[in-house]
């Protein structure tokens, strides 16, 4: 295989007018290696390797349906409207065979054809009502609806408010199956997993295989491999998953949804228990805004908050009985409806049983600005041990996957078994039958990146700027940030590792560089990440602020970035509910949770926001970590060994004079 595969591999770099790349051979070979000899591959590849091509070829290559599920949304569409079409005609003459590559994701995110047409009004649809500036919105959707040839995709539609897409889709548990629903032959999401059922490749999410693999539930066509890309998220994309969540919002719409189909005494009840609970939350809510000791982190059920629970659980468990017994039921809109109620109130049920019954490996938090009880797994390595790794190859990518030159943090999250442990319970001694694939054989590779990180970045990190504390950024890290950003000429990407510190540097930066013409970018709330960074990459002067979501996944090659700035290492937060968890049990059972699960995660968040700035061949710049205890810490060389290896140093006149330089050059050439 390995010789056929070198030549599609040839042909297909060709068809995109690239060059051959030696990470990008050695990667392909070892995909091709584990496909064809079934075992694992955990496999790195720093930016500019091309990696997308050195698992898509050998996927292809290979013969059987193969599964590729991405983290963001960009990645996704990347392969499927880009890298994919561009090599597809090519491949195909080399292989000398048809060859087929789908997209499926959740059913929430395609339209639902019978919600939008139904004579049923619902709590979604109200919404609508009650909001007349939703009206053109939601008339635009319908025409777009209309339109012969839509995938009904809620990334090919017409930008409209979160609520009028809500208004016209469907959760999972909510959708009535094809063979019910008088639309089940126009659905655009059976539509879709038809065409996943029969291609070569099927491209996802994370979410949606997270929430396949924990719930053991098939949602996505089966496979003979499963490739994971942008890997080092997969563990926190499959908690995020399978997190619980309760809320006033969701048992007040299961409620009315329940009273509009089944009117009676169950429905009845079924509303009193949700303003009692709306009332206890608000409460509890009210308590933790005025003492923030209570916030975050809940050792169990406060007691004002269990009654209620218990309450709604105990209503919409009758509703739900009822809705099973009511089997007269054969309008198809009558049966759509209970459908989505029954899924509605079956989530709320479940939701609320679980809170009432946390287990010693879950976590349980409340988040008072949004009125949410979260509860969530500590760990989710062995479910997916269990239900991923020992049923097809999984082969794990990313260009950050390592911390301090060792795949074992990451591996142990994800699963897989190192070193003779499997991170999570060094006792159990698992057993495969016969077919199943050992957890246990596993190969590691660094492929490395075609660029010169020493000769085209420099990596700045000065010793005097103070340790940075809770209340945001240091005036002297602020002093810092400015000075380097009027040496770069604007140019500059600055990260920060929380709202507070955005904050405060806007602020700062609008009075000390009044006097340049400097366009500020700053991140707000809410906002689309994609919009902010095309408004920064087409402005060569400009800067902008930003958060965690900015610290991955920005390609802004080129003259508009050639200075990183970092605020912080990216630790996370001592209230940060989950992860203070993780690291407490690691405590508790004799490791470090400070060595095992919060350096860990500061690496590869770290490594993940200085990628940000070479990302080509001509790239140059700097990268400014403005956190002294990188090099006053034990704990700094882990994480200097987890970032591109740029020449280093403390001296910030020479690096205010490289980037005045570097300035200059662009300027002359008119960029």
């Amino acid at each position: 295989m390995i010789e056929k595969m070198r030549k599609a591999l040839d042909a297909a770099v060709e068809a995109i007018g690239g060059q051959p790349r030696e990470g990008q051979i050695e990667m392909a070979e070892a995909v091709a290696n584990a496909l064809s000899n079934r075992h694992h591959l955990l496999v790195q590849a720093g930016t500019g390797t091309g990696k997308s091509l050195a698992y898509l070829v050998p996927a292809l290559v290979h013969g059987k349906k193969v599964l590729v599920a991405t983290a963001t949304l960009a990645l996704q569409r990347q392969l499927v409207e880009r890298d994919l079409p561009k090599i597809k005609g090519a491949l195909e003459k080399e292989l000398g065979r048809e060859l087929t590559f789908a997209v499926y994701k959740g059913v929430g995110n395609y339209l639902c054809l019978q919600k939008m047409n139904s004579a049923e009004q619902d709590p979604d649809s109200e919404v609508l009502l009650e909001i007349g500036s939703l009206e053109k919105d939601a008339k635009r959707l319908r025409a777009w609806a209309q339109t012969p040839g839509i995938s009904g995709d809620r990334d090919d539609a017409p930008d409209v408010d979160r609520r009028v897409w809500y208004a016209n889709s469907v959760s999972g548990r909510e959708c009535i199956g094809k063979d019910d629903c008088a639309f089940g032959s126009q659905c655009f999401a059976v539509n879709a997993k038809a065409k996943a059922q029969t291609a070569d490749v099927v491209v996802t999410n994370h979410t949606l295989l997270a929430i396949e693999i924990v719930d053991s539930h098939p949602i996505l066509p089966e496979r003979d491999a499963v490739i994971l890309d942008e890997a080092h998220e997969f563990m926190d994309r499959t908690t995020q998953a399978v997190t619980e969540e309760l809320t006033v919002a969701r048992v007040e719409r299961a409620a009315k949804m329940a009273k509009r189909h089944l009117p009676g005494k169950a429905s009845d009840a079924f509303g009193k228990a949700a303003d009692v609970f709306a009332q206890a939350l608000t409460d509890f809510a009210s308590d933790v805004r005025s003492d923030p000791t209570k916030a975050g982190r809940l050792p169990e059920l406060p007691s004002q908050l269990e009654a209620p629970i218990r309450k709604v659980k105990e209503c919409a468990q009758a509703v739900v009985a009822l809705i099973n017994a009511d089997s007269d039921v054969i309008n198809p809109d009558s049966m759509a409806e209970r459908a989505r109620v029954k899924g509605a109130t079956s989530e709320v049920q479940q939701t609320a049983t679980k809170m009432l019954k946390p287990s010693g490996h879950q976590v349980m938090w409340f988040e008072p600005t949004y009125s949410t009880l979260y509860l969530a797994p500590l760990s989710v390595s062995q479910v997916l041990r269990a239900n991923l790794l020992t049923e097809t190859p999984v082969i794990a990518t990313s260009a950050t996957l390592s911390v301090g030159k060792s795949f074992d943090a990451i591996a142990k999250s994800i699963g897989f078994v190192v070193n003779g442990s499997s991170g999570e319970d060094e006792d159990s001694e698992d057993e495969f039958e016969e077919g199943e694939i050992d957890p246990a054989n596993v190969q590691m590779l660094d492929v490395g990146s075609p660029f010169d990180f020493a000769k085209q970045g420099a990596l700045y990190l000065p010793r005097d700027i103070p340790e940075p504390g809770r209340d945001g950024p240091s005036s002297e890290a602020l002093t810092e940030l400015a000075e380097l950003i009027d040496a770069a000429g604007g140019r500059t990407l600055a990260l920060f590792s929380s709202w507070r510190g955005v904050e405060m540097a806007d602020e700062y930066l609008r009075k000390a560089l009044a006097e340049l013409e400097i366009p500020i970018i700053t991140q707000r709330r809410g906002d689309i990440v994609g919009t902010l960074v095309e408004r920064f990459a087409k402005d060569p002067k400009s800067i902008l602020l930003g958060t965690i979501s900015l610290w991955q996944g920005i390609d802004v090659p080129g003259p508009s970035c050639t200075l990183v700035a970092i605020d912080r290492i990216p630790f996370p937060r001592p209230d940060e509910p989950v992860m203070s968890a993780r690291a407490a049990e690691a405590d508790a059972a004799g490791g470090s949770g400070f060595m095992q699960v919060s350096l860990p995660r500061a690496a590869l968040l770290l490594a993940q926001g200085t990628g940000r700035l070479i990302r080509s061949v001509d790239d140059r710049g700097v990268v400014a970590i403005l956190d002294s205890r990188i090099v006053t810490k034990r704990y700094g060389s882990v994480l200097l060994n987890s970032m591109p290896p740029f020449w280093r140093t403390s001296d910030g006149a020479v690096i205010r004079e490289s980037l005045k330089r570097l300035n200059k050059d662009y300027l002359e050439a008119g960029k």
